[in-house]
């Protein structure tokens, strides 16, 4: 099953992106809240300090987008390898099928030329 873990690693991949990225948005809060610290005036402190809290939105918002794609893409892998197995098991069906319903009338004729010879 080495197909279906390639939707974990996928996961995976994603959820250490996201790590990442929230890392870098947290230390860019950071950045922004200490010149809000060291700021003179009101206007430059709330100024840092909205950039801060508008950093940590768009990189937690960047962090949601990138999970959904690649729970999306993880999701889409797993039930196209799940319906190509489907796919080949049903072909396999139907070969048998094929086979037996080919082997059914040759018996038929078998058993027909049977009946002719002990009626003749």
């Amino acid at each position: 099953m080495a197909e279906a873990d390639l939707d974990a690693v996928i996961r995976q991949l994603a959820k250490a992106q996201n790590k990442s990225l929230m890392a870098a948005a947290k230390k860019r809060q950071g950045l922004f809240m200490a010149k809000a610290a060291s700021a003179k005036d009101k206007e430059a402190k709330a100024r840092f300090k909205l950039l801060a809290q508008s950093a940590m939105l768009h990189g937690t918002a960047a962090a949601k987008r990138l999970q959904n794609s690649a729970d999306n893409a993880a999701d889409s892998y797993a039930r196209a390898v799940k319906n190509a197995a489907e796919e080949i098991a049903a072909m396999k069906l139907a070969k048998k099928a094929e086979k037996k319903v080919e082997k059914q009338p040759a018996k038929a004729a078998k058993k027909a030329k049977k009946a002719d010879k002990k009626k003749a």
